[in-house]
């Protein structure tokens, strides 16, 4: 049963997240890139796989290519088969592919620095631009991945039936300067304590003011 009990209110939300801050404080990608570019396209290979997984796959795609150019020169039925164990490979082949030859085309072969001009290239959804413009540019960015959604419902930090909603949501109740802050710190809980599945509440530092909270003390 969950901790119904707990009324949400603003001073709730900035205890959870003065917790959140404490706990994961510090907080990077572990995506392991060296360029904006790899950056760009590890977090296309991350949609619905693991950045482990993603990690193992890059450090030899990135040996191979690591340039536009060199994507395209790769062919796409050769980064098909490098980035199979990402899974979705067909599509995020064609994506990387027509990603790189736009940038050729009309970015110079770097990749833009502006939320819209990254929302145009193939593949490239608002999570992805945010992240980006967030750890490549240093713009305040909250991107909602599957944990940061789970985690700001269950917490009700910002609630949404779609990532836009629980983005704005996010948004105002967090000062702008900590968004791209918040977004790591939301991840690792994610991966960490409140697992989908199996949420290990128990464990959780937050589980005496998480109005979903599972453990049989509260």
């Amino acid at each position: 049963m969950s901790n119904a009990k707990i009324k949400i209110t603003n001073k709730l939300r900035a205890e959870q997240l003065a917790i959140l801050e404490k706990t994961y404080a510090g907080a990077m990608p572990e995506l392991i890139f060296n360029s904006t570019f790899e950056l760009l396209i590890s977090v296309i290979l991350s949609a619905q796989c693991t950045d482990k997984r993603v990690n193992i796959v890059t450090e030899t795609l990135f040996k191979i290519a690591n340039t536009p150019e060199q994507f395209i020169s790769l062919g796409q039925s050769k980064l098909e088969e490098l980035i199979k164990p990402c899974g979705f490979y067909h599509m995020k082949a064609k994506h990387i592919m027509a990603t790189c030859q736009k940038l050729v085309d009309e970015f110079n072969s770097e990749v833009p620095t502006t939320f819209d001009e990254l929302v145009k290239l193939p593949g490239v959804g608002r999570k992805t631009a945010n992240v980006v413009t967030s750890v490549a540019f240093k713009t305040p960015a909250i991107a909602v991945d599957t944990h940061v959604f789970r985690i700001a419902n269950r917490l009700q930090l910002a609630t949404g039936n779609t990532p836009v909603e629980v983005e704005l949501g996010l948004q105002k109740i967090i000062p702008r300067e900590k968004w791209s802050d918040a977004h790591h710190w939301l991840i690792w809980h994610g991966r960490r304590i409140c697992k989908a599945r199996q949420p290990l509440c128990n464990e959780c530092p937050l589980n005496q003011c998480c109005p979903s909270s599972k453990n049989d003390s509260n």
